[in-house]
């Protein structure tokens, strides 16, 4: 009886949970990522591209942003500079709207009363279950887009034997070649270090509710209402400097275990030749293309999230 109790109360908890799912936070958060990341994928190229660069590999090296940026129009014309979009176009879309998706249902599911806000530990808890369930949603895509932008042209060549698997045509041919090469294990690699990253965007979400909530309590305003452009840009560009700061290290070791260039066994490999060879220096490697590409790339997603979000859910306001 006892048993049979419990799973009818699990039954009305998941029933209750999935009643939060609203297409309309998947809309407006595919919305706003696919916008910030045709915009501003450039600036990400380059950030892997530091990330990377151990100083040992046989590729090209960078001497700042605006070299990155003439070396790659030199060898491949303005379209190299969008190597690896369509992944990453994919990959935000689709990791900004189930993020939103599963935030706001995780987010309501806690709150008994929709006018009360939740505290910074909630959205903290919100955020860090919904980033798990999408990283396990568009890790393969992720592996894929940082494989595209690090084909160089040359090196790739020498490798592409027939057997090796690692020059690709496209997000497809990438997919394809990498499952076929390295099973599903090739296509969750940086899995660790993304689950380590779930801290990043748990910071951010809780910085950017609870600017949101202080100011709405001082503008006496109510704690759902919609705010101005100005505020969503400048709540969404403090919480997401916030973020990167406090978590970066982590997207240089995932970076680094995903490139098809680089043999690193594991997470505590990745971290130890990284220290060894470069310092804790070599954890920040791509930090300021990162930023200028990461806080408009999220004032972008966010006001263009809220303001669809809030068309197709009149009744929020």
């Amino acid at each position: 009886m006892a048993a049979a109790a419990a799973s009818e109360n699990i039954q009305k908890q998941a029933s209750s949970l999935f009643s939060q799912l609203k297409y309309e936070h998947l809309v407006a958060g595919i919305s706003g990522g696919v916008l910030s990341t045709m915009v501003l994928h450039p600036l990400d190229l380059i950030k892997i591209r530091f990330q990377v660069n151990d100083g040992n590999q046989a590729r090209p090296t960078y001497n700042g942003l605006i070299h990155a940026c003439r070396s790659i129009v030199t060898q491949r014309g303005y379209r190299g500079l969008y190597q690896g979009v369509i992944p990453n176009v994919w990959g935000a879309g689709a990791s900004w709207g189930f993020y939103f998706f599963f935030y706001n249902a995780i987010k309501t599911y806690m709150q008994a009363d929709t006018s009360t806000p939740l505290g910074a530990g909630h959205h903290m808890l919100a955020a860090a279950q919904s980033g798990v369930m999408t990283l396990f949603i568009t890790n393969p895509i992720w592996v894929v887009k940082t494989r595209l932008c690090l084909q160089y042209d040359g090196i790739d060549k020498k490798l592409d034997t027939g057997h090796s698997g690692r020059r690709y045509r496209g997000m497809l041919d990438a997919l394809y070649k990498i499952y076929r090469y390295e099973g599903l294990r090739g296509l969750y690699k940086g899995l660790v270090p993304g689950l380590f990253g779930v801290s990043h965007g748990a910071l951010q979400f809780m910085a950017y509710e609870e600017l949101k909530k202080s100011y709405n309590s001082y503008m006496n305003l109510p704690s759902n209402g919609q705010l101005g452009a100005l505020e969503y840009i400048t709540f969404a560009a403090l919480s997401k400097m916030f973020a990167v700061l406090t978590t970066y290290p982590y997207q240089v070791v995932r970076s680094r275990l995903q490139d098809q260039h680089a043999q690193y066994q594991g997470v505590i490999n990745t971290i130890r030749i990284t220290h060894r060879g470069e310092g804790w220096k070599g954890f920040y490697k791509g930090l300021m293309p990162n930023l200028l590409r990461v806080t408009p790339a999220c004032c972008i997603t966010f006001v263009v999230y809220e303001k669809i979000s809030h068309a197709l859910l009149p009744s929020k306001g």
